[in-house]
């Protein structure tokens, strides 16, 4: 039995449409062994003249698969079976900088809410926009649905604008692109601003303030622009560092980390010389983590709820109705400032 004997099998089914009868006769070509993992699907003009159907109902049909990940397209060769998993809804394509801890908790929290019938498949451009762009184009037209954390650039929207605004989501940075298009973002400078504001006093008690920021990683320079504003204005004596070096943890100083490599190299010199947080130095990090609630009595952060983002990118994805929400960013004030 052929795949056009499986569709023609549904014509009498009532309340099937043909674009139903197509989708549902290919996946139970696949159930049925008559289509494997490689297979090769018959062409749209073959559809066209075995099935009588229209043109654009065989493609729709094909699109829809595709975007579930069971079939996909080759260049001039045609229509292959990619996946015989025949109940999965979607295949999903997900962006990122990189795994930090913070966007494993994204990660971990959009995997579950979105359920077991959704493939996805993670990339990393690690703030590389030639990465980036290469990552964007490799994977054009093979997926569903397009999560994307995007790299500030000029010519990011036109690279974002080739996919549909019902496929795509950018999430974490906010990228301007207009009309339908989606995002679940956060911001950076004015939160920031407003959680050091709201840490004044206690800023004020020691002598110091260093921030540790690289400006060529993804570090977003929202935050630097909060700190300098923020030391400007009240007078605070502010320090800008590349990063932290080892042994150089200074008594009646606030440091800002906004990586965790820094943080963490800070805590164990502060470990080794018995000095206490929120004492004899204070500590605030950039984005939350479990550990960060448990270590040293709990290290203060200013992070927005990546949980929160992860559920509501898996909304989008699920439902495909179009969102606009910035997610906010909270002070987590605990004893290390």
């Amino acid at each position: 039995m052929s795949v056009v004997n499986k569709i023609q099998e549904l014509e009498d089914v009532a309340l099937l449409s043909k674009h139903e009868q197509l989708v549902k006769g290919i996946i139970n070509s696949i159930d049925d062994r008559i289509l494997v993992h490689g297979s090769m699907l018959p062409s749209v003009n073959v559809m066209v003249r075995e099935l009588g159907f229209a043109r654009k109902t065989i493609v729709k049909a094909y699109s829809e698969l595709k975007d579930r990940g069971i079939i996909e397209s080759k260049n001039r060769l045609g229509y292959f079976v990619a996946n015989e998993a025949t109940d999965q809804t979607m295949k999903v394509a997900l962006l990122l900088y990189a795994f930090h801890t913070f966007q494993e908790v994204f990660y971990n929290t959009f995997r579950e809410a979105i359920g077991d019938k959704v493939q996805i498949d993670v990339f990393f451009h690690h703030n590389n926009y030639e990465v980036y762009e290469n990552t964007l184009n490799n994977i054009a037209d093979r997926y569903g649905m397009y999560v994307v954390a995007p790299i500030p650039h000029p010519a990011n929207k036109e690279l974002l604008g080739k996919i549909s605004p019902n496929k795509l989501l950018t999430i974490d940075r906010y990228q301007k692109m207009g009309g339908d298009y989606s995002f679940v973002a956060q911001r950076f400078k004015k939160p920031t601003y407003q959680a050091l504001v709201e840490l004044l006093e206690r800023i004020q008690d020691f002598e110091e303030f260093i921030i540790f920021f690289k400006e060529d990683v993804d570090y977003p320079k929202g935050l630097l622009k909060a700190f300098l504003q923020f030391t400007e204005e009240f007078k605070i004596r502010g320090t800008v560092l590349h990063r932290y070096i080892s042994g150089t943890v200074q008594k009646r100083a606030v440091y800002f980390t906004i990586g965790d490599i820094d943080l963490w190299e800070l805590l164990k010199d502060c470990k080794k010389r018995g000095l206490v947080l929120g004492k004899d130095v204070g500590v605030l990090a950039h984005n939350d983590s479990p550990v960060k609630e448990i270590i040293f009595g709990g290290i203060t952060t200013v992070s927005t709820d990546f949980s929160l983002m992860g559920k509501k990118a898996a909304e989008y994805v699920l439902r495909r109705e179009v969102i606009k929400e910035i997610i906010p960013t909270t002070l987590l004030r605990r004893a290390s400032l």
